[in-house]
Formats: C-alpha cells, structure tokens, sequence
C-alpha cells in the first residue's frame, strides 16, 4: 500500500552538486546559429524528508549552483515536503530581488523538480501517476546536427535516429547560411522522405532573412519546423514570419521563458504556431502545469525543450503535448550521471511506472570525476 505523505515530512537536508561534461563535437567544440560550447554544466539538487530523497536539475552555469545553495536551499529546510507548488511560491519571492529570470529560474526549477519527485516517492508512485497525466508517453524528436559537424557526421547522427525508430529530426541552422543548402541536401539524403526534418536557427537570422529561408526550407527540403528563426526576444518578427511564412511551417518558439509573463507575450501576440518550454528553466514542474493550461486555452500544442529524463514524466501532464527534443547533450550526460534513464521505443520515451519518482538514481562514481561544485555525499 502507497505511504502518505503528511506535515509531518519536513525536508531536513538540501545538497547542491554541479558537474560538468566537455562536449563530444569536432575540436571539443559544438556551434549553432549564435552560440559555440565546449563542456554543458548540469547543476543537481537532492532534497531529503522522511527517509527519502528527490533529485531535480537544471543545465547553466555552475553559479546556479551557489546560488541554490546560498539563496533557495536554507528557505526549504523544516518545510512540508508534500506540497511543491506552495513551496515554488516561497522561493519565488526569496529570488524576487536577486533576478527571477536565468539564474534565479534555473535554480528555483531544479528545487521544484526535486520536491516533485520526493514527493512521489514519499508515496512509492512513480512521478507520472502523482502528476494529472494525459498521456503514458512523450514522443521525441533527436537533435543535434550542430552547425561546425562536417557532412559525414550531420548525416549520420540524424540518420542514427531514424534507425532507432524516430520519425523527427532536427539540425541547427543559419550560422553561415550559405552552408545551409548542402547541409539540408545531404541530411534529407540520409534520413529519407518520410521523416521529418525540424530546424533550429536560434535567433540568428534577421526578420526578412530569415522569411527568405522559411520559403526555401520549406520548398526545397519539406523542413516543417523552424526554430527561433529570429530572436525570441524580437515577438513581432517571430509573428511576421508566423503569418508570412509558408502554411505547413510553423514557428516555435519559448525554450528561453523563464516567467510565466514570457509565455504569455509569446501566445497573446501569436507569435509562435508551438509553444516550447524547458521544464529546468521556467520553474519546475508547478510552473509547466500552468504553462499547460495557457497553451491548451489557446489552442496550442505545447513542446518540451530537452532535460528528458524529466521531461518525460512532466510532459505526460500536457494535454495538448506535440512532442520532446532528444537532445545529444542532455542524453550523453543523464547516461553517464544517472542510472534508470529512458530510451526511445516507437518513437517516444515511456515513463517507467516500475522505479519511483522519476526513477532516477545518481552514479556518483561516475559523475564525480566531473565535479565542479559540492562534495560527495557520504
């Protein structure tokens, strides 16, 4: 019989780790349209109450860290574990002067994660039954297909996809546009026409530069998704291209909400075709849950962005869910830290309602090579 979680489970112990992992790409290297990495910096919390442990994460930097550590973590102790979002409204106003969006966001996910899952496995359920689940499953799309790849690997990694049984794939786009054409040719080569190919610019391009590529991608490869085409600060000219852009390409937008008000100036304007949010960034899983209701009230699919190992159990409480990006980072490093993580079958990642909470547990031997904040636990 399931245990019941009471106010009597006050959380009596936070610990904070951070951990980082260099990157696999050519020369150490990754790039996408803006941006070029050597190492992703995932950032662990565990919350401890009544003899049981949650763990949640974020992916930034390992300031995340102190932060949680100095500003959220001492709010938490002698508090009822059973409640994460009255717990999401205290730390709210703690980080209230410090910066809700980035930093304070990030920080203030992982602890909700945590709280989640503890909370789940206070009562022995795996997080998917303790969440209002629509859905049993989370269909991924893999991505990667960074910008510095040279062909052979572009195509092989989103090939390798395909074989694994997923019917989506996505590369990152518009670094140097005029590489664009041979990339696109050979990727479609690879993974054939009847899957889809998804792009991601993240907000290189310019308003009317980046319309110019929508008509072309859509013509000449059937790309049916792109990405933060420009800024998803510049809401206007994600519209434009909503609007002006060819019918069966939608526009998406929303991995960089951090606040509830970010998504609702994304939706309010009609700015996005799909609304993506990142259960690590835009405040755990309370804050997705109401997320969920903005989308499904304006009749929008709603796509998680990344973090799989939790975001297929939280996306599985979206009712109007599109679908999850299998990211290669994010897989490479959850494999390597933790041990019950999920695979794709059929095209999407199952929850596993065997294993509680999320049914995560941290292989501390291997992740501690890569410390780069806190101290192993005894």
């Amino acid at each position: 019989m399931a245990r019941v979680p009471g106010p009597d489970r006050p959380i009596d112990a936070v610990d904070v780790h951070a951990f980082t992992l260099p990157t696999d790409g050519p020369d150490g290297a990754e790039q996408d349209g803006t941006l070029e990495w050597d190492s992703t910096t995932m950032i662990l919390v565990r919350v401890h109450a009544g003899g049981r442990t949650g763990l949640g994460y974020t992916y930034g930097d390992v300031s995340v860290a102190a932060f949680l550590s100095g500003a959220v973590a001492p709010l938490l102790r002698g508090r009822s574990a059973v409640a994460p979002p009255a717990l999401r409204e205290l730390t709210g106003r703690r980080i209230r002067n410090a910066g809700r969006p980035g930093v304070g966001a990030m920080a203030a996910s992982a602890v909700d994660i945590a709280l989640w899952d503890l909370k789940a496995r206070l009562l022995d359920l795996p997080l998917v039954h303790v969440l209002p689940a629509h859905h049993d499953r989370v269909p991924v799309y893999g991505s990667g297909g960074f910008t510095n790849y040279p062909l052979g690997r572009l195509a092989g990694q989103l090939a390798g996809w395909t074989e694994q049984g997923i019917g989506r794939v996505k590369l990152k786009t518009s670094r140097d546009p005029r590489r664009d054409p041979e990339r696109l040719t050979a990727v479609r080569a690879a993974v054939g026409d009847a899957t889809e190919i998804l792009t991601d610019a993240n907000g290189a391009l310019g308003r009317k530069e980046a319309l110019y590529w929508a008509h072309r991608f859509h013509d000449e490869w059937d790309v049916r998704w792109f990405e933060e085409p420009v800024s998803s600060a510049d809401i206007e000219g994600l519209r434009m291209l909503s609007e002006r852009g060819p019918a069966r390409l939608e526009i998406a937008a929303g991995e960089y909400a951090y606040t509830a008000r970010d998504f609702v100036n994304l939706v309010a304007a009609g700015a996005v075709d799909c609304l993506q949010a990142d259960v690590t960034r835009c405040g755990g899983i309370s804050a997705l849950l109401e997320v969920a209701g903005l989308a499904s009230a304006h009749h929008l699919d709603l796509s998680a962005h990344c973090a799989p190992a939790v975001s297929a159990h939280a996306f599985c409480a979206v009712r109007r869910l599109r679908h999850l990006e299998y990211f290669h980072d994010h897989v490479r490093f959850e494999r390597m830290v933790f041990d019950g993580v999920l695979s794709p079958a059929d095209g999407a990642l199952r929850p596993d309602t065997g294993r509680p909470g999320l049914g995560l547990d941290v292989r501390w031997a291997d992740a501690e090579p890569h410390r780069v904040y806190g101290e192993r636990p005894a």
